[in-house]
């Protein structure tokens, strides 16, 4: 990548956005199905419905308090060189705490209006992450102010749009689909273009990426899981978990960086 100039390097990232949003308008509406509410793990315990699925969210708050409490606190000053990187990454760990009880809520009784409450934190996680991974490898100050703000608003708008044609009788997933799924594509882009970074870590993105893949396999495979592992567990609780597994990587690649050795040490 050291033969292409910056402004060609962001003029391929700009292109690849163009033609997804340029797709995005001839694609069909995608309704939600109202079979993806029908787990196969309903079983309840302790008076909780459906325990497995709402339980498994736990993954989710103890990543993203441990996650707050080490990027906001006395600590953050031995993970980032400068004190306005925290941003992107505050807000991701708050989305994915924010997550387990969205989502948490949502398995209590699934229906499209509690899915609403499950991923609007979810767009708030992928949004900031995005941003920290432009703040690092292209632009801090993008990444770390406009850019975290209009991306955070864009994945909001995306969930709000799907519940409000939802709300009309005309479902539309188009927009919040290429919002969760855009970043898989344009997230090992940056990372090709721009190989420099602080934070981001390749091998950490691509495990990061590996287990959230995983997680959607698993939720995929709901019922097949559930039945091969003797009604155990079932695939979607599973997904919870290795979702979570992902969130952990970003912590753990913060960590990582040397100057953050007397906080791995303490944990």
């Amino acid at each position: 990548m050291t033969a292409l100039s910056f402004r060609q390097r962001l003029s391929i990232l700009i292109g690849l956005l163009a033609a997804g949003l340029l797709v995005l308008p001839f694609l069909d509406p995608i309704a939600q199905d109202p079979v993806y509410h029908l787990f196969a793990d309903t079983r309840s315990f302790l008076g909780i419905p459906n325990f497995n699925d709402v339980m498994s969210n736990v993954g989710f708050v103890v990543v993203g308090a441990l996650g707050i409490w080490l990027v906001s606190g006395r600590r953050r000053g031995t993970i980032f060189d400068d004190r306005r990187d925290v941003r992107p990454y505050a807000v991701f760990f708050a989305g994915v705490a924010l997550v387990s009880a969205g989502s948490a809520y949502y398995h209590w009784a699934p229906s499209d209006e509690r899915l609403l409450w499950d991923r609007l934190p979810m767009s708030i996680a992928f949004m900031a992450f995005c941003s920290a991974i432009v703040a690092d490898r292209i632009d801090a100050r993008a990444g770390n102010g406009w850019l975290l703000l209009t991306l955070m608003a864009t994945g909001l708008a995306s969930v709000v749009y799907w519940d409000w044609t939802e709300s009309l009788g005309r479902g539309d997933l188009r927009f919040y689909g290429f919002v969760q799924f855009y970043p898989m594509v344009a997230v090992p882009a940056i990372c090709w273009l721009f190989p420099e970074h602080r934070y981001t870590s390749g091998i950490f993105i691509f495990w990061m990426i590996a287990w959230y893949g995983l997680s959607k396999l698993m939720e995929q495979l709901d019922h097949e899981i559930f039945e091969l592992s003797g009604h155990v567990v079932s695939g979607h609780s599973l997904k919870h978990l290795f979702a979570a597994g992902a969130t952990l990587v970003v912590l753990r690649m913060l960590l990582r960086r040397p100057s953050a050795a007397r906080c791995r040490a303490s944990l």
